[in-house]
């Protein structure tokens, strides 16, 4: 399952519960956890670069993130 940013800022997920997720644009700077996320019970928060290659894994827990722009395909 993927989870968008959109609905991670609209309700609170657990940070790291999944290890998918497409951001956009309006998601950055992109940050892991992200905003909407209980960060009370994960690793300390970084930023990771996504913009040049569309895609960043974060070294604490692993979780994937894909930017999706306009003219992406999923």
């Amino acid at each position: 399952m993927v989870v968008t940013a959109e609905a991670s800022s609209e309700m609170d997920i657990y940070p790291n519960s999944q290890k998918s997720y497409q951001v956009t644009i309006s998601d950055l700077p992109l940050s892991c956890p992200m905003p909407g996320m209980m960060v009370w019970c994960s690793h300390p928060k970084i930023y990771l670069s996504i913009e040049y290659t569309n895609f960043v894994k974060c070294p604490y827990c692993g979780s994937e993130y894909k930017l999706v722009t306009a003219n992406s395909k999923f």
